[in-house]
């Protein structure tokens, strides 16, 4: 994949369809977001990380809201933080408390493969910072992360190329998605499963 093959999508959808495929399609396919708490308190903390500046601390250079693309993944994004030691490392600021999620993780993942391709270089680890814990993870860019953000993208572009909405999963990720009420999961999985149980009756008689 490349920015010649694909469209450019957005970096942060990669974590979207991590946490969901649903909620991804919803907004990069249907164009439906609505704000709750959660994605509020994200919006204002990267409001105060995502000034763009470069300034120089600690001995190194930190640059702020840092544009990036990748033609591999074909994705485009902005970088919260990025840290030249002098070698770039990809901080991204997520509100809450530290902690391991996977879709975190390949958001990250993905900045630094970007700015591979743009420095031509091989970036190791970057780090994630998580707000209520004032701590950073430290996360390792190692082969089965990229394979899995590899992954993401292929199946991020598929979804946005083909226009496909996946059915809702209804289980505990809802409760806290700002789509609850357009994705309707508890609605749409009951008339699923109607429809299977009388496809269950027809497969039974015949």
């Amino acid at each position: 994949m490349n920015s010649m093959d694909a469209e450019l999508l957005p970096l942060s959808g990669l974590a979207q369809l991590m946490y969901c495929h649903r909620r991804a399609a919803l907004i990069h396919v249907e164009g439906i977001f609505e704000e709750n708490r959660f994605t509020l308190e994200g919006h204002f903390l990267h409001e105060r990380v995502d000034e763009a500046s470069s300034r120089s601390e600690e001995g190194y250079r930190i640059a702020r809201a840092m544009p990036l693309v990748s033609g591999r993944l074909g994705v485009f994004g902005v970088a919260d933080v990025v840290e030249f030691r002098p070698q770039p490392y990809p901080v991204e600021y997520k509100r809450g408390r530290r902690r391991h999620r996977e879709a975190d993780q390949v958001q990250l993942c993905a900045q630094a493969m970007a700015l591979e391709e743009m420095f031509n270089i091989e970036i190791p680890e970057g780090a994630l910072f998580y707000d209520k814990s004032k701590r950073r993870q430290v996360v390792k860019f190692d082969e089965k992360l990229r394979a899995i953000t590899m992954q993401a993208a292929q199946e991020f572009h598929r979804l946005v190329r083909e226009h496909c909405t996946p059915p809702p999963v209804n289980d505990e990720r809802c409760e806290q998605c700002s789509l609850r009420d357009q994705c309707l999961p508890t609605v749409v999985d009951k008339q699923g499963s109607v429809h299977r149980y009388v496809q269950s009756l027809y497969g039974a008689a015949s």
